[in-house]
């Protein structure tokens, strides 16, 4: 049902904000001429004019307008941001403002016989009531922003729309700035007609002026909008009255992380809920199901929730979210519930696109890889800052890139070293072999660098190498923007043990017999070892390399 009404409400926005850019544009052609903006009438007219176009035009009005109300009856907190508040504001004067202009002209047309042409706008605008054409140029204007808020909404969550944006920006203010030039320069060009003796009387021959249809106009926009006005201070009444009704009943809890627990509104969303109560919860699209932002993880009470409509499934699908995790704006509890919102109130767009499920936390076999200069505190001691700087941003570039053409990840630079991960979508074999392939390219690329570098180093760089492999809890953590993808566990505090032993051992590699083993790759010629690793029971198997190029290759 909400899907429906969601695609309802999409399309009928759509029409109307078609028939509003056609009237700009109209208005627009008034910077050619009259006969221009009049011939552009012609054609809007035979689109929107007829009975066809009168038809869906109507009816996308009705459904657009009814869907707002509904909207508004059933909200369960008025708490809105304030791009919404303007989208709502702008979208409930249009009514007020479009019933005067539609009687004046499409109705009059209809039972009067007039013909208002633009000639005869521009004049009324002009010459008779200024202060009904400042309404009518506000119509469109509201009309527009409140439809360009709409697109915004719609396709703020498409992953080209940061691209797209500029030019979308760009249509968003160039459309009705040209349409108020074509009034102006119309109005000035009416003006000017008016001035000629008898172009007036003549004007209101050829458009069929009925004075009674200019009273019938005048008599039906004050009584449509106090009818409209009615209607809107009737949906809020009505909303008043449902929330004290609802808030006699006797309802389940809604239960947050920290102990808070607030009562559920029959008919509410978990987002809904959350609102009314004061809670900060993310929903980039404003509660719409096109987003992943609002998701939580059910943690009690899932049992009693239906399983997601479409909608949410494919929300749900895009960002491989496990089957504990629903989208708050989706699910509407009737018996008590915990959940657990998953990202900030101050999340973006970006964070609803599909993501790796790892990153919400799993445990994986990775191979785990860390390196370090040897003596490069005693090498920067004397030098200028910016030396020490440019000297490790060549090192962390060279190293960098080693690990991520042979397939890894960099997980940080530590001071002078740096941890990769190997695996995050391979198999344990192939991580492996991706370890030691950026190895053997970090042995190169470090030769390279101290050939290049000769003049300027008083001895060549050397580096410390680990490599373990394991299982390994790797994720997002941190905390705003320092939250980054990382692992944690034994396996990566046993690579970093590796590389300290180099130091100990004199050799520029330490490799763990495990990840030899499963590389599948000859080892054979390299001095197998056993030794004791702190915070290791048992003896640790591994293999010495006096010079990661001389590594076997894949």
């Amino acid at each position: 049902m909400t899907h429906t009404i969601d695609r309802l409400r999409l399309g009928s926005g759509l029409v109307l904000l078609a028939f509003v850019t056609c009237h700009l544009l109209n208005h627009a052609a008034g910077i050619v001429s009259l006969a221009a903006q009049e011939w552009a009438r012609h054609l809007h007219h035979a689109i929107w004019g007829e009975w066809p176009g009168l038809v869906v035009l109507g009816t996308a009005t009705v459904v657009h307008v009814a869907i707002a109300l509904r909207a508004i009856y059933i909200r369960r907190s008025l708490r809105l941001a304030a791009l919404e508040w303007n989208q709502l504001l702008l979208g409930l004067a249009i009514p007020l403002l479009l019933v005067g202009h539609a009687l004046g002209t499409t109705v009059s047309e209809t039972l009067y016989g007039v013909e208002p042409t633009y000639p005869y706008v521009h004049a009324s605008f002009w010459l008779v009531d200024p202060w009904v054409g400042i309404q009518r140029i506000a119509l469109l204007v509201i009309a527009w922003v409140h439809g360009t808020i709409g697109i915004y909404y719609w396709l703020r969550l498409k992953p080209w729309f940061r691209r797209a944006a500029p030019y979308l920006l760009a249509a968003a203010v160039l459309v009705p700035a040209l349409a108020l030039a074509g009034v102006v320069s119309t109005g000035i060009e009416v003006t000017a007609l008016a001035r000629q003796p008898g172009w007036v009387r003549q004007l209101m021959q050829d458009i069929h002026y009925d004075a009674a249809a200019a009273e019938f106009a005048e008599d039906g926009e004050r009584a449509g909008q106090i009818a409209f006005l009615v209607l809107v201070i009737g949906t809020v009444a009505a909303r008043a009255v449902r929330q004290a009704l609802v808030a006699r009943s006797q309802r389940p809890m809604l239960r947050y992380p920290g102990g808070r627990q607030v009562p559920i509104q029959p008919g509410a969303s978990v987002l809904e809920i959350s609102r009314t109560e004061g809670i900060a919860h993310a929903s980039v699209c404003g509660g719409r199901g096109r987003c992943s932002t609002c998701r939580v993880r059910v943690s009690g009470g899932a049992e009693h929730l239906p399983p997601p409509n479409s909608q949410e499934s494919r929300v749900l699908a895009r960002i491989a979210a496990p089957p504990d995790v629903r989208l708050a704006c989706q699910i509407r509890p009737t018996r008590s519930l915990e959940v657990v919102p998953l990202l900030p109130a101050t999340v973006t767009a970006e964070a609803g696109f599909r993501r790796p499920a790892y990153l919400a936390g799993q445990e994986r076999e990775l191979a785990v890889m860390f390196t370090d200069l040897r003596g490069f505190t005693q090498l920067s001691d004397g030098r200028l800052p910016f030396d020490v700087v440019y000297l490790l941003n060549r090192y962390f570039a060279a190293m960098g890139g080693a690990v991520e053409q042979a397939g890894g990840r960099v997980d940080k630079f530590i001071g002078d070293g740096v941890m990769a991960l190997f695996g995050l979508t391979d198999p344990p074999q192939e991580a492996c072999r991706q370890a030691l392939t950026a190895a053997r390219t970090m042995g190169a690329a470090l030769d390279m660098l101290n050939r290049d570098m000769a003049n300027d180093l008083p001895a060549p760089l050397r580096m410390g190498i680990g490599i373990h492999a394991g299982p390994v809890i790797v994720g997002e953590m941190g905390h705003g923007l320092a939250k980054q993808l990382t692992a944690i566990g034994d396996t990566v505090n046993v690579a970093s043990r590796l590389e300290g032993l180099c130091k100990t051992l004199g050799v520029a590699m330490v490799v763990s017999d495990h990840v030899a083993a499963i590389s599948g790759l000859p080892f054979d010629g390299f001095e197998r070892r056993e030794t004791e690793i702190r915070g290791v029971d048992a003896a640790l198997a591994v293999r010495l390399v006096a010079d990661p190029r001389e590594l076997p290759q894949v």
